[in-house]
């Protein structure tokens, strides 16, 4: 069984020391949802929401967040991305909104703590501008759905999603 690798000999925590790994290019994927009432999001395909249009803020959000990850997550490497995507689908049946993140770097450390970032972020973002209408909106499901690249190879989730 693999150990954690944010651990010294010790147990102590500690960043990875990526110094010694190959620069390749590396891509995430990941994905979730906030499920809503069907009148909050038929707001937010109308693009009359109160706050704006939420499905543009919260792609901004969600590429500004991938682009900070280092800076929530304690022992993230700072990394220059080199292409952050943030898309969404309505669905009407249940009433939702699922993001999807896909990250790229050409480096030694891959991407799907970014990648899960921006989707995580992007979500909140919508939960943010909706919720003086929906305070019962559920954000779900988020995970890594894909990762290429480095010495560990490829990864691609089991189940298939929505989008899938």
């Amino acid at each position: 069984m693999p150990s954690l690798t944010h651990f010294d000999a010790h147990g102590q925590a500690h960043m990875v020391d990526v110094a010694a790994k190959a620069h390749t290019h590396r891509t995430a994927v990941a994905n979730g949802r906030i499920a809503m009432q069907a009148a909050t999001l038929a707001l937010i395909e109308s693009g009359n929401a109160k706050k704006g249009d939420v499905l543009g803020i919260a792609r901004i959000a969600g590429i500004q967040a991938a682009k900070k990850t280092s800076d929530l997550v304690p022992l993230c490497h700072p990394l220059a991305l080199t292409r952050v995507a943030v898309d969404f689908v309505c669905h009407a049946q249940p009433p939702s909104v699922e993001c999807r993140a896909t990250v790229e770097t050409v480096g030694p450390t891959g991407v799907e703590m970014e990648a899960l970032c921006a989707v995580q972020v992007a979500l909140l973002t919508i939960y943010d501008m909706c919720k003086a209408v929906d305070r019962g909106m559920v954000i779900e499901g988020v995970r890594v759905l894909q990762k290429d690249g480095g010495k560990s190879g490829s990864y691609r989730a089991d189940a298939p999603t929505a989008q899938d």
